[in-house]
């Protein structure tokens, strides 16, 4: 090899280290001061320069960090309790969050809705919704790692501000974000991890449900371990 192409070489290896040192520290570990004891809301840090979920929501709407921001119609910062026992956290928006400004919308929504109500929670009283992407990518495809990078720092800062009990990742996209891994869904589903003391569990999309009914029994299952987890919590530390 020459030795122009090794400089070549060697300046795409530094850039590719960069960028995947960074992926890594902003999607599997976001920054906090402290870490809790799992199941309390002991102190953790926001992303630096959200002070407020309001701040979050602002920059989250004049975001121009990937390219998704083009196409969006609006985009989709949040909804819920700002002192939320749990925290769901969705894929992306599709075509009637991007129109209405709010994640879970449409028949996925109300199917949300009515698995959170079967175990006593509700979006208006006790739980924030959120999604790993806050603009809708085109097609409704899977978001890319650039794209999900770019909006990491929303999701730290929202966790880092509304300190949930307990985290419900709905569907594989979520569930490996947040937990940095590419397992299937079906092999993280039904069991808690702790995400920086926080119990974390994944379950299936509510539009998986819609388009499999077999799923039904086991996000129901997933739903019933989320409650006993919370009424644990509830009970006191040493039974978490």
């Amino acid at each position: 090899m020459i030795a122009s192409d090794k400089s070549q070489l060697y300046h795409f290896l530094s850039i590719a280290e960069s960028w995947i040192s960074q992926y890594r520290v902003d999607i599997a570990e976001p920054e906090f001061r402290d870490d809790p004891e799992p199941g309390t809301r002991a102190a953790s840090a926001n992303e630096p320069g959200f002070e407020s979920m309001d701040a979050v929501a602002c920059a989250i709407r004049s975001c121009t960090g990937c390219d998704l921001h083009s196409g969006r119609k609006q985009a989709v910062p949040g909804v819920g309790s700002e002192s939320p026992t749990v925290l769901v956290v969705g894929e992306a928006p599709g075509a009637e969050e991007d129109e209405q400004g709010e994640p879970f919308v449409g028949n996925e929504g109300l199917l949300l809705d009515k698995m959170l109500a079967s175990i006593g929670l509700s979006r208006g009283t006790n739980c924030y919704i959120a999604n790993t992407v806050r603009c809708r990518p085109p097609q409704d495809r899977d978001p890319l790692p650039g794209e999900t990078a770019a909006c990491a720092r929303f999701l730290a800062s929202q966790i880092g501000l509304l300190r949930p009990l307990a985290i419900l990742a709905v569907g594989r996209v979520a569930a490996q974000t947040l937990l940095g891994t590419n397992e299937a869904l079906g092999r993280l589903r039904g069991q808690f991890f702790d995400y920086r003391g926080i119990p974390l569990l994944a379950t299936y999309h509510p539009s998986e449900l819609l388009r499999d009914e077999s799923l039904k029994r086991p996000a129901w299952e997933d739903l019933k371990a989320l409650k006993a987890k919370i009424e644990s919590i509830h009970s006191g530390p040493g039974n978490a």
